[in-house]
């Protein structure tokens, strides 16, 4: 087999751990994929191995090299990611290095793959964007950045966070608590993201005085959501009844942001508000469709792979089905 060899060197200025990884991270990871072999001196980078591997490792360090001097910290899910992204697209270009928003720690949000680089652009073009995907995705965590910015912009003059509130095995009228206490874990979730991008004592004070406003979808119904960021979270768990009242509350100077994950509907047996929406708002202008993947995942590396697991187990399952009704028919005849 050929072998082929790459010096890469690392310019002035960039400090040669970040393109390595806390603890040499990077490196380790580069080492559990099997893929080639890179060596760091000062700011030296040796690459070796097949074609085909030098190549994937060049892309890997020059896009490391351009995300730590863009003031990144590339992590080993960043080198994943970049080692799994097709040949052609750059996670490390400008696009992917502007700010969306600093949390209060000082942490940049920025979009971590191309399907969340789409989606960044579709909230910024459209009025209406839909961004369907499985879980670990970004789905709620950058629509949720994007509104607290424009909020900070004065965009906006509020923030509206809605979900579907869905009983699953249990009444919410036999739990104990207020009405507020018995929704409140349904939309714990949007509070966390909350809490993560704003410190606790402003998102609260942003909570009292009504300018974000966190409430189960069914106390939409009726208003006019005007100079407002609106996101409808979960929304596979929406009726077509639903999403058809939730989108019509849309006011002037507002943008809605509507996410879903149609593999996790607790409503499995009645129709979703997801299920033909798409066909429904085809030649609707000012309305975005953005569908994420297993790629764009960026929680563990882990649920990724769980993701990718359940999507063969279905797809063989229903493979199956469609055996035995095939040996079902042809017995009939």
């Amino acid at each position: 087999m050929d072998a082929a060899k790459v010096r890469l060197t690392i310019p002035q200025g960039i400090d040669p751990a970040l393109v390595t990884g806390a603890g040499d991270c990077i490196l380790r990871a580069v080492d559990a994929m099997k893929c080639g072999e890179a060596l760091v001196r000062g700011d030296s980078i040796q690459l070796s191995g097949s074609p085909d591997e030098v190549e994937k490792l060049t892309r890997l360090f020059t896009q490391l090299i351009k995300m730590a001097s863009a003031g990144q910290v590339p992590s080993s899910d960043d080198a994943d990611r970049i080692m799994e992204a097709p040949r052609h697209q750059d996670l490390a270009g400008a696009g992917f290095a502007d700010d969306i928003i600093l949390t209060y720690r000082g942490r940049a949000i920025r979009p971590k793959t191309a399907g969340q680089k789409a989606y960044i652009d579709a909230i910024r073009s459209n009025t209406v964007t839909f961004c369907l995907g499985p879980a670990g995705t970004g789905k709620t965590y950058l629509a949720m950045a994007m509104a607290i910015a424009a909020l900070k912009r004065r965009e906006v003059s509020r923030i509206v966070l809605t979900r579907p509130v869905v009983e699953a095995g249990e009444s919410l009228g036999f739990l104990p608590g207020t009405l507020q206490e018995k929704i409140d874990p349904y939309i714990r979730p949007l509070f966390d993201a909350l809490f993560d991008l704003t410190d606790m004592e402003r998102a609260n004070e942003y909570i009292e005085r009504g300018t974000i406003e966190i409430a189960p979808l069914a106390y939409m119904r009726g208003r006019t959501l005007n100079d407002a960021f609106v996101l409808l979270d979960e929304a596979q768990n929406t009726t077509p009844e639903q999403m058809k009242m939730f989108l019509t509350r849309l006011g002037f100077n507002s943008k809605f942001i509507i996410t879903g994950d149609a593999t996790q509907r607790d409503l499995p047996i009645k129709r979703g508000g997801l299920t033909d929406i798409e066909d429904i708002l085809a030649d609707v202008a000012d309305v975005s469709f953005i569908h994420l993947g297993r790629s764009d995942v960026v929680r563990h590396q882990l649920v990724g792979r769980i993701v990718e697991a359940y999507d063969a187990f279905e797809t063989a399952r229903d493979a199956r089905a469609r055996a035995k009704k095939g040996e079902r028919h042809e017995r009939a005849h």
